[in-house]
C-alpha cells in the first residue's frame, strides 16, 4: 500500500492563508514603494523650493541690488567703515572704494559723509581708500567728504578721514594713534624647557627673520624697526597733508597716542563734533540720509564658502601639495 505524501496532506485552509500572504505581503510592498516616491517628490521639491528662495534672497537682500538705481531726490551719501581695515574683513578697501565711487557718482547726492568707527588696520587697504577719496574729490570737485568718527578712529581709520574735507567726532569718541606696530611673541625658553627641537629649514640667509621659535637677532630687529619708521614717516605725510594748517605744533601728536574727540578738536586732529545727521542736517544741509555701504549677501557668502570648499576638496582629491612665498 502506497504511504500519503506531505503533499497529499495539506491542510487546504493552510494552503488557503499561504496564498492571502503572499497578496499581503505584494500590497504592502506595493504601498512601501508609494510612500517612498512621495518622499522623494517631496525631497525635490523641497530642494527646488530652496534653490528658488535662495535666488529671491540674492535679488532681494541689503547689497545684491544697485541700490543707487533706486535712490531719489536730494541726499546725504553715507558709506561706513566699521571693524578692522584688512583685505578679508567687512572693511576692506574694495567695498570702500566701490561705496564711494557710487555716492560720488549719484547726481542727487549732495555730499558724502564715511561714518568710521575702526581701531585701524592695514596701512596699504588705508592707504588705497585715501588715494581713491583724493581722486574722487578731483574730480567731483563740487561734492564735499566729511569723515563722522562714532566710537574710535585710530590708526588706519585716522589714515583714512584725513582724505576728508573734514572731521567731526562725538567729544567722547578715540581719535588718534598716528603710529605703526608690529608685534610678536618669543618661545625660545619655552622649546628648551620642553625638550622640543626646532628645525628650520630656508632658502635665503634672512628669509626665517622673526622667527618666534628662534633666537632673536640684532640685525633683524633693526631691519624692522627700518621699515616701521619708514610707514610711520609716510603716514605722518599723509596726515600732515590732509590737515596741513590746521594740525596744533605738538609734539605728542605723532608718538601713538589716542585723544578724546574734544582734546582730538584742541590739537587740530578733528574739526568739529557732531554725528552723521548734525552733519547731514547742518553741514551738507541733506538731512535724507542714505547708505552706499556695499553689503554682502547671504547667497554670496554661501557661495563663496561652497566655492573654497569645493576647491581645498579637490586639491585633496589630486594630491596637490601648496607651497607659500611668506
Amino acid at each position: 500500500m502506497n504511504e500519503p505524501t506531505a503533499q497529499d496532506s495539506k491542510d487546504p485552509k493552510q494552503d488557503k492563508d499561504w496564498h492571502q500572504d503572499v497578496i499581503n505581503r505584494l500590497a504592502f510592498a506595493a504601498l512601501n514603494e508609494q510612500r517612498r516616491s512621495r518622499r522623494w517628490n517631496v525631497f525635490f521639491k523641497s530642494l527646488l523650493f530652496g534653490y528658488l528662495l535662495l535666488i529671491l534672497l540674492m535679488v532681494y537682500l541689503p547689497g545684491s541690488v544697485d541700490t543707487t538705481k533706486l535712490k531719489t531726490g536730494r541726499h546725504t551719501a553715507l558709506i561706513e567703515i566699521n571693524g578692522v581695515i584688512a583685505d578679508d574683513t567687512e572693511a576692506n578697501a574694495d567695498s570702500i572704494i566701490d561705496g564711494l565711487r557710487n555716492a560720488f557718482k549719484d547726481r542727487d547726492s549732495a555730499g558724502i559723509i564715511l561714518r568710521i568707527n575702526s581701531p585701524g588696520g592695514s596701512p596699504v587697504q588705508a592707504g588705497y581708500v585715501n588715494d581713491e577719496i583724493k581722486r574722487l574729490r578731483d574730480k567731483y570737485p563740487q561734492k564735499k567728504v566729511y569723515a563722522v568718527v562714532t566710537d574710535i578712529c585710530a590708526s588706519g581709520g585716522y589714515y583714512i578721514a584725513v582724505a576728508a574735507d573734514e572731521i567731526f567726532a562725538d567729544k567722547a569718541s578715540m581719535i588718534g594713534s598716528i603710529g605703526v606696530l608690529m608685534d610678536g611673541f618669543g618661545f625660545t625658553e619655552a622649546l628648551k624647557k620642553l625638550g622640543i627641537d626646532r628645525r628650520l629649514y630656508t632658502a635665503g640667509q634672512s628669509k626665517g627673520f622673526l622667527d618666534p621659535f628662534s633666537p632673536e637677532k640684532k640685525e633683524d630687529v633693526a631691519h624692522v624697526k627700518t621699515m616701521l619708521a619708514t610707514i610711520h614717516r609716510q603716514f605722518i605725510d599723509i596726515v600732515k597733508q590732509g590737515r596741513g594748517q590746521r594740525l596744533k605744533d605738538d609734539q605728542r601728536l605723532f608718538t601713538g597716542l589716542v585723544w578724546t574727540g574734544e582734546e582730538g578738536m584742541e590739537l587740530g586732529l578733528i574739526d568739529g563734533l557732531g554725528s552723521s545727521s548734525y552733519v547731514a542736517r547742518e553741514i551738507i544741509e541733506a538731512e535724507n540720509i542714505i547708505n552706499y555701504t556695499p553689503r554682502e549677501t547671504i547667497f554670496e557668502r554661501f557661495a563663496d564658502r561652497i566655492g573654497a570648499s569645493f576647491a581645498s576638496s579637490l586639491a585633496r582629491i589630486m594630491g596637490v601639495q601648496q607651497m607659500y612665498l611668506k
